[in-house]
Parts: structure tokens; C-alpha cells; sequence
């Protein structure tokens, strides 16, 4: 497939929790196309591995120790928890996916590259002999419902944001769907993975039995899912799509408690584990494979813009100009994150520097808040309970209560509560949380639609109103009609434009460690985002 601008490593984070429990789906995405492909580049590593390539068993089980709980169903038009998300990576197909490691795209149940027509028409041909893991066959029908549903407003989907490009999906024939585009989008092939392909018979059904028993075409069918205990596959032997399961089955052991996943994967109870504690890199380095990915997953800031004094960008600036980043990153992260330089991380392919980068300037800080007319600022952060971003907070209240005038404390909350009792009724100044949406596709498009075209984020969130505001969503807008060249630069001018407003802004995006049996996984990789995927993943031993 084409790449234009390519990708950001998703993924996701993806910051590492289930910062997508949204209050709310979020509204619509504004059109910033153009030649913004949702082709990506491969995840940024922290050292090269040598892959075990032996021959999978796939008599064998893999086990592995998942971070999070289940949050949600499965569903896939409305899941929104980590742990449903990875799932689903093995559960569901789209037309066409993004390899969850590497972002590259591939074609799933299509049989070939969606084939353009002409600028605003795509036709689509299924792969032959698809099949459900009820044994059901995969039709033109299935595909034209999984995409309408998601785009019906009265079904709320999280997903209706990333495909308002799409007008209309019709059946041809048997084999062949056809997509009208309101506007031309380059990036059409691998931006329509984020929908997934579901049974109309069963979904439309009874959606809450689909959402707590899923039917899939991927290579992996679900047996059971207990909430805070596991989740449980077999292999489906039916699936004859590009990517057939290399083991008989996975049991995902869901292990909150940081200390027993590590403790699962010394044991050798799992194969692998995902997010592990910065604490603990070291020490598992000598029992198994361990790896830290480059991603997008910040932790951003997001300011109440409707509230005084958080309403003047100088405010804002200053207090990311008081943050010594870097000590953050040392103490906290044992230096597993890059401090933000622009909205994307460093090593992603559309990255361009920010005309404004907040270095630690204690001075600068202080000069701006008296620029402000600020002689005196209390105010508490909101943060969520996650465990890294409770290791952080406290070294951020440090850095700002060193500041001449400025009294901060902070109120760690659980995410959902955060949003909804918090965040989404106004009562907040300033907030920290994760952020990913990398989860979810890998351009900049994407990327930047998710927090700035959003009313979500920015209306019902960050509450920004101004006339900078509007001035963003015409860039984005303008996006769609731009050429190559051109959208590179809306892409600068975008970035440059919230980096000096900073309604909502990255402080760092941070390296997610995994860790392996290198010896006894073939064909595995770390992913640049929440989650693990076991796509392509068999057992040796």
C-alpha cells in the first residue's frame, strides 16, 4: 500500500492503561486527511533481539500475564478497555490490519489491496472460504453491517470518530464491497482496519450476548472471560487468513499486582508479561528476555482553559516550563521516557520539532506568571491512579512548589472517576493523565484528531473555546485537500500552534518493557503500545 506520511509507533502507551474507558464516546472527528497515510513505520527499540525462529508446537498452550482487568466487553463496535482491545487483536478482522508490532498494514479479510476506483470510490473484494467461528461464512452483508453500525450515531461507537470520510458501504455482489468517500483520504486501505468485521446475525441479535460472548473470523475463538481472573482461547481451525495460529490455545492470566506478574514470568507459570515495573527491568534481564518500546503513550497535561487563571496560555506555559522533566524521567521512569518535544515523539517519521519546547526554566516560569499578572497560584492536580503515574506526581508537585507563589497538591483518582466526576463536570484546573491513541491506528491524522478534533477532549474536557481553537480545526480541515508536501507542513503548523496554546500538550511519551521467554516464544515481539499480541506467536517448548 502507498505511504505517504507514515506513522506514529502506536501505539496507544499506549500509555499503559485503560485511559480509553471514556466517559462517553467521543464526537466526531474533524476531516485531517489528505495525504496523511495510515501506513507506519516500524516501533523504536530500546536494543535489538535475536528472535527465536525455531518451529512452533502447536500442541502448546501460550500463557501470558496481562496488566489490566476487563473493563468492558468485547464488542468490538464498542470496546474501549485495554485488555478487550488486545483480545480482540486475536478475536476480530478487519478488511485490512496494522501488524501490532511492527504498524505495518496487510490485508486481513480482504483478499487484495482495496481497489480505488477513483478518488472518492473504493471497492473491496473478501477473502475467499472466510469463516466465523460459528462456522457461519463471512459475507459482503457482514461487512456492509460492521461498517454501518459503527457509523450509526444512535449506536454512540467510539470508532464513528476515525471514518468520517466514509458516505456509504453497499454490496456489489458476493464477494465485493464498495465505499463512497464524502472527500478523498489517501490513507483509506489502512485507516478501515479500526473497524472490525462481526456477524450481523448474532450482533444484531442480542448486542450485550455478542459483547460478553464474541464472534469472530480471527485465529483465535474465545472460550471464557472472568473478570480479575483470565481470559481463555483456542486456536480456531477453520480461519484460513494470513496469519493462522501457531498454538493450541492462550490462557491470559490477568495479574493487576505488579509483583505477581513478575513473579508469574520467573516462575515460568507465564511466557510473557507486559508492562514491567521500571523497578524491575534490571533484575528480570538476567532471567528473561526484557524490552523497552519507544511509543506515542504520554502523560499530557490538559488545563481547564474556562477557568481563571488557566484561561491565559502564559499560565499554562510556565507551569510546563517548571517542570524538570528530565529529573521526572530519572527518578520516576528510570529514565524510560524522552521528554516531549513536539506533540509526536522523537524517531516517528512525521516528527517535526515544535517551535515552543518546554525545557526546565524555573526562571522562565516564574517571569511568566508575572507576565500574567499571577503573583499567587493554589491550585490541585488531578491525576489517575495509575501506579507510574503515582510515582510521578509527587516529583511534579516538587518541581512546581519550588516555584516563587505557587502551592500545588494533588488528588490521585481512578480513571473513570476522573473523568466522569471530575474532568467531565468542570470541577478541575489541572489535570495529568495517560494518553494513546495509537491504540487505535498509527497516523498523524489519527494521532492529532483524536485529542484536537474532538468536542470530546477539547469542549467537554480541556473547555477551549478561543479563537486558536477554530484557527486548528481550519488547519485540520485544510488538511483534506492538501498535497504531500503541503500536509507536512499543516502537520508543522499544527503542531506549532498547540505546543503554544497548550490546551492539552505531552510532557513525555514513554518506553514500554516487556518481558519474554525468548527461549521458549517464537516469532514474538514487544509491542510500541498498550497490550501483547501473540498474532504470528507460537511455542517452542
Amino acid at each position: 500500500m502507498s505511504k505517504t506520511l507514515k506513522n506514529l509507533p502506536l501505539v496507544n502507551d499506549a500509555s499503559r492503561r485503560s485511559f480509553l474507558k471514556l466517559a462517553g464516546a467521543a464526537g466526531a472527528a474533524a476531516a485531517f486527511t489528505a495525504t496523511l497515510s495510515a501506513c507506519g513505520g516500524a516501533a523504536t527499540t530500546s536494543g535489538s533481539t535475536a528472535a527465536n525462529t525455531a518451529t512452533a508446537n502447536k500442541d502448546l498452550i501460550i500463557e501470558a500475564g496481562i496488566s489490566y482487568a476487563l473493563s468492558t466487553g468485547f464488542d468490538p463496535m464498542t470496546a474501549s478497555g485495554a485488555t478487550p482491545l488486545a483480545a480482540n487483536l486475536h478475536i476480530f478482522e478487519g478488511l485490512v490490519e496494522l501488524h501490532p508490532a511492527t504498524r505495518e498494514p496487510y490485508n486481513a479479510l480482504a483478499a487484495a489491496d482495496p481497489k480505488k476506483v477513483n478518488d472518492t470510490t473504493y471497492q473491496v473484494t473478501i477473502r475467499e472460504g472466510a469463516k466465523f467461528h460459528n462456522g457461519s461464512p463471512v459475507t459482503t452483508d457482514d461487512v456492509v453491517y460492521s461498517f454501518t453500525r459503527v457509523m450509526d450515531p444512535a449506536n454512540n461507537s467510539l470508532f464513528s470518530q476515525f471514518i468520517p470520510f466514509i458516505a456509504d458501504v453497499k454490496a456489489l455482489d458476493a464477494t465485493t464491497v464498495e465505499f463512497s468517500l464524502k472527500y478523498p483520504f489517501p490513507g483509506f486501505g489502512p485507516r478501515i482496519s479500526v473497524v472490525k468485521i462481526v456477524p450481523q446475525a448474532l450482533a444484531s441479535a442480542d448486542q450485550k450476548a455478542f459483547d460478553a460472548a464474541p464472534v469472530g473470523s480471527g485465529p483465535y475463538k474465545l472460550v471464557s472471560a472472568v473478570k480479575d481472573d483470565k481470559i481463555v482461547f483456542e486456536a480456531f481451525a477453520d480461519y484460513n487468513g494470513p496469519k493462522p495460529p501457531l498454538a493450541k490455545g492462550m490462557n491470559w492470566l490477568l495479574l493487576s499486582d505488579a509483583a505477581a506478574r513478575v513473579t508469574a514470568v520467573q516462575s515460568g507459570r507465564v511466557q510473557a508479561i507486559e508492562d514491567v515495573p521500571y523497578l524491575d527491568v534490571d533484575g528480570l534481564k538476567s532471567k528473561v528476555q526484557v524490552e523497552s518500546v519507544q511509543s506515542f503513550g504520554m502523560l499530557f497535561m490538559m488545563f481547564n482553559c474556562a477557568k481563571a487563571p488557566f484561561d491565559n496560555k502564559l499560565v499554562r506555559q510556565a507551569l510546563h516550563y517548571g517542570l524538570d522533566k528530565d529529573s521526572i524521567i530519572k527518578k520516576a521512569l528510570f529514565g524510560n521516557a524522552t521528554a516531549a518535544s513536539s506533540y509526536f515523539q522523537e524517531g516517528h517519521p512525521d516528527y517535526v520539532k515544535a517551535k515552543n519546547v518546554y525545557g526546565y526554566d524555573a526562571q522562565k516560569a516564574a517571569d511568566l506568571l508575572k507576565e500574567a499578572g499571577v503573583t499567587s497560584l493554589e491550585f490541585e492536580l488531578v491525576t489517575t491512579d495509575t501506579a507510574w503515574v503515582k510515582d510521578v506526581a509527587p516529583l511534579i508537585l516538587e518541581s512546581w512548589n519550588k516555584l516563587p507563589g505557587v502551592k500545588v497538591t494533588v488528588a490521585s483518582l481512578q480513571s473513570g472517576a476522573m473523568y466522569s466526576d471530575r474532568i467531565g463536570t468542570g470541577n478541575y484546573t489541572v489535570a495529568a493523565a495517560p494518553g494513546d491513541p495509537s491504540v487505535f491506528g498509527n497516523d498523524a491524522d489519527l494521532l492529532l484528531s483524536w485529542f484536537y478534533a474532538s468536542e470530546t477532549w477539547m469542549g467537554k474536557r480541556a473547555y477551549w473555546t478561543t479563537p486558536e481553537r477554530a484557527t486548528l480545526q481550519g488547519l485540520m480541515v485544510e488538511g483534506t485537500q492538501a498535497t504531500k508536501d503541503e500536509s507536512k507542513k499543516i502537520v508543522g503548523e499544527i503542531v506549532d500552534l498547540v505546543s503554544e496554546e497548550l490546551p492539552l500538550y505531552p510532557i513525555f511519551h514513554r518506553r514500554l518493557p516487556t518481558a519474554w521467554e525468548e527461549k521458549n516464544l517464537t516469532g514474538f515481539q514487544p509491542l510500541p503500545t498498550t497490550g501483547m499480541s501473540f498474532i504470528g506467536v507460537g511455542r517452542t517448548s
